[in-house]
């Protein structure tokens, strides 16, 4: 079995880790209404998606 011949520094540990770091998910823009929404999903506040109705939404 393979074993290190040098202990690895901190540096090198912390820099592996901090990929695994957690951040906020990007937000893309609605074509139609411009409101802000997650990817692949149809807009809540008009009910379009890739440029076409797939939602009927009250009071829009």
């Amino acid at each position: 079995m393979g074993v290190p011949k040098r202990k690895q520094s901190k540096q090198r540990l912390r820099t592996r880790k901090a990929a695994n770091a957690w951040h906020a998910s990007e937000l893309g823009k609605c074509g139609q209404c411009g409101s802000r929404i997650p990817s692949h999903v149809a807009c809540p506040s008009c009910g379009y998606y890739k440029g076409r109705q797939v939602l009927t939404v009250a009071g829009a």
